[in-house]
């Protein structure tokens, strides 16, 4: 389906006037509610700067949800959900205008029991962990953005986060339960899909399914340790935050080694770390259960390295400073405020030899690509780290050379400089997700322009049907 810009604004504002009820936006907000952080990337900034929705709904209810749905397929509005917008490479952009279904009010916790929760989509993950920490439960993993990330958008666009450490990425099995979703028809229909099902719509920036609730599983809540293990050498820096992961006898929620010069460069961007960090060092940032602040001391003792920094559980809530904002894709952006010809790379190394990758590349690159590396589990359960290196943007040929370097050392990249799915994480088109999109999305209008595999539907089905590829088997509805 192709979308004129003027026949969608003004059935857009239609719809505006026909739904007095929900609550829109109209005015210079919906420029700010059209992005997200796609400027991390200076290729995608590009790209995509001018992009803008026509109006912004933000439903309360289901109801409210359906009526606006209902409008959009009817008139062949295109729809673009948004959580908080704390997501990268443009996932909730709209490439085609219409509009931006903003659920951050559709965010209750419907229940909650050991080890098991549900929420509504545009739950803020600190609130669900407010509520589920007071019987000792938790969620087992969120990003560094958790303060206003939601439930949905982590499910929708996001990969793991400070947790994935104990229980690997958000796709890991027994993670997402299930979830409930939407179709995109005149008379929108609900469909509950339990996994592994429920993965057909995760990662997908929204492309194949609107998600209006999601069944997740809970860790033990602990106090956490927070602290800050300084090095002189790189080599003692990334064996001692590897050894940390793995230990089994420490119970941990994070392990990030930031490599020189990103401490400095954090330094320069955040005051009240001053003193925290040796200047010119390797810095690993750890949290752990208080009580395995034995354990940790010592390892930090084993390699050489000095702890800079330590707060207590009780010291953190107190000071409403957690260095969880300092890691993943946060660093970037404190980096980013003090060097702005920096931008980054996604990476995933080989569970098997990932500290030597780390040591190869760091000697290949240089100071043009400094080392971020976040130590979770993979989805079978590996020791392993996930890269978000920081890279000292020149071209894009140089940015695409670097990317290809990493290749060569056995280094999965997921490209963040692209807005297609499979030209990022995926890499292929899936025919599952493709079938999901056909199924929840018949006339194409979530999120249209970012999933290339609906431009080739009928040849995957028509491959499906001749056994050339396998389909998930999903309920009919």
């Amino acid at each position: 389906m192709t979308f004129d810009p003027d026949t969608v604004r003004t059935r857009t504002a239609a719809l505006v006037q026909a739904l007095p009820a929900i609550e829109w936006i109209t005015d210079a907000r919906v420029e700010r509610l059209s992005q997200d952080f796609y400027w991390f990337s200076p290729v995608l900034k590009r790209q995509l700067s001018e992009l803008r929705a026509d109006a912004v709904a933000r439903p309360k209810t289901e109801d409210e949800i359906r009526a606006v749905v209902a409008g959009c397929a009817a008139a062949g509005i295109p729809i673009t959900a948004r959580g908080s917008g704390t997501g990268n490479y443009g996932q909730c952009m709209p490439l085609h205008g219409g509009v931006i279904l903003d659920l951050s009010a559709y965010n209750r916790l419907l229940w909650h029991k050991p080890g098991v929760a549900r929420a509504q989509a545009g739950i803020r993950m600190m609130e669900m962990d407010r509520q589920t920490q007071a019987e000792g439960w938790e969620l087992r993993c969120v990003p560094s953005t958790f303060r206003s990330a939601t439930l949905g958008g982590l499910y929708g666009g996001g990969f793991g986060g400070v947790g994935s450490i104990n229980y690997g990425p958000l796709a890991s099995t027994g993670n997402v339960l299930g979830v409930k979703a939407m179709t995109i028809e005149p008379e929108p229909k609900t469909v509950e899909l339990r996994a592994p099902e429920a993965l057909l719509l995760h990662h997908v920036y929204g492309t194949n399914g609107l998600v209006l609730e999601l069944e997740v599983g809970l860790a033990p809540a602990h106090a956490w340790l927070e602290a800050i293990v300084s090095f002189d050498g790189f080599d003692a820096a990334v064996e001692f935050a590897d050894a940390l992961a793995a230990a089994p006898g420490i119970v941990k929620k994070s392990v990030t080694l930031l490599a020189a010069p990103i401490p400095d460069l954090l330094l320069a961007a955040v005051p009240w770390l001053a003193g925290h960090m040796a200047a010119g060092g390797h810095a690993v940032f750890t949290l752990v259960a208080e009580f395995a602040e034995a354990g940790l001391q010592q390892l930090v003792q084993a390699f050489g390295g000095t702890v800079t920094y330590r707060k207590t559980a009780a010291e953190v809530k107190a000071s409403n400073r957690t260095i969880v904002e300092y890691t993943w894709n946060h660093t970037t952006l404190h980096a980013m405020k003090v060097d702005k010809g920096l931008t980054y790379i996604q990476s995933g190394f080989d569970a098997a030899r990932h500290v030597q990758q780390a040591k190869d590349l760091r000697k290949a690159l240089g100071d043009e690509v400094l080392v971020h590396l976040e130590f979770i589990r993979t989805k079978e359960g590996a020791m392993n780290c996930s890269g978000l290196q920081l890279v000292r943007y020149s071209t894009d040929a140089r940015l695409n050379e670097i990317m290809q370097i990493h290749r060569d050392h056995g280094v999965y990249i997921a490209n963040p400089h692209v807005y297609i799915v499979e030209d990022g994480k995926q890499g292929q088109v899936n025919p599952d997700v493709v079938a999901t999109k056909m199924r929840f999305d018949p006339a194409g209008l979530l999120n249209p322009g970012k999933l290339r595999g609906w431009n080739v539907r009928e040849q995957v089905m028509a491959d499906a049907a001749a056994g050339r590829v396998s389909l998930a088997t999903l309920p009919s509805f």
